[in-house]
């Protein structure tokens, strides 16, 4: 016999839809929603993989990148993320996280989509940490438009550019000087890269743009030792679900597992290829999608 506690099902472990149908204003927040999205709260446990790494994670306040912020913690990094000035509140809730983890936790009100603050935001890193070990490229802006590209205005269009590509070039150009050999950069990128939903047409463009960019500059950093992965997320439950989405009810029905990913589900990758034991691994798209098939 089996025990389910050591062999959970992965179609059973988490909330399966049909969920409630719910809206909330952009940029949204994690304490309406229905399930409550997991990031690891209870069931995370680390094991020094990270050990006394100062790490970077943009977009840290919820979902994915709280998860991300919690996990290294317990890996044992300091966590430096961002959050837009109005998620203030839930930037604390991820703060206690990674304090109660015992690291250092420095939370940064941040628009990435301005590069003044990006570079401000690297500068201070190296100021509190003397350099970068791990920069999590996770921060991401969408909108969904079912009526299709006649309804994207050029001012959603600029912002999803901003915050999807330019934010992580800027990041990541005035980082790369403080990333020691051993270090590491991590996008997130998205099953829309590979499989775009029409509703989601200029976010998908950015993603597929980061597999490139992770590609791409994984080869020229890798003789400097600094290893360039990314994470393709599927359907996975945060806040930017119900803040930019028409319907949530059904979301990640269309999964093989039958579900959206909870955001606790995602950080294990990032904390692997962020460690040491992935020092072979470099221009990877870890696929996390439960089971659609991307290339």
């Amino acid at each position: 016999m089996t025990d389910d506690r050591a062999h959970p099902d992965p179609t059973t472990a988490h909330p399966r839809p049909d969920f409630a149908e719910q809206h909330q204003p952009h940029p949204g927040w994690t304490g309406p929603m229905d399930p409550p999205p997991d990031h690891g709260e209870e069931s995370y446990r680390g094991s020094g993989l990270l050990d006394g790494w100062a790490t970077v994670v943009t977009g840290g306040d919820s979902g994915i990148g709280r998860a991300v912020a919690l996990a290294f913690a317990r890996e044992g990094a300091d966590v430096v993320f961002t959050h837009l000035p109005e998620e203030a509140g839930e930037a604390r809730v991820t703060a206690r996280l990674v304090e109660d983890a015992g690291r250092k936790a420095v939370p940064v009100p941040c628009d990435i989509r301005e590069q003044e603050q990006c570079e401000a935001l690297i500068a201070r890193t190296v100021r509190e940490f003397g350099r970068i070990d791990v920069l999590v490229n996770n921060a991401a802006y969408q909108m969904g438009q079912p009526d299709g590209i006649e309804a994207i205005t050029t001012e959603q269009f600029d912002r999803v550019m901003k915050t999807n590509l330019y934010g992580m070039f800027w990041l990541t150009k005035a980082a790369v000087p403080h990333i020691p050999a051993g270090g590491s950069v991590i996008n997130s990128t998205s099953v829309q890269a590979y499989k775009p939903n029409p509703a989601l047409l200029d976010y998908a463009m950015t993603k597929g743009a980061i597999v490139t960019f992770t590609q791409g500059l994984a080869k020229e950093l890798a003789p400097r030792g600094i290893r360039v992965n990314a994470v393709a997320p599927g359907p996975v439950w945060t806040p930017l679900i119900p803040a930019t989405l028409p319907e949530t009810a059904e979301f990640g029905k269309q999964s093989p597992i039958g579900r959206p990913a909870q955001p606790a589900e995602m950080a294990p990758a990032y904390v692997f290829l962020a460690s040491p034991r992935a020092s072979y691994i470099t221009a990877e798209i870890v696929n996390a999608t439960g089971g659609t098939p991307l290339p």
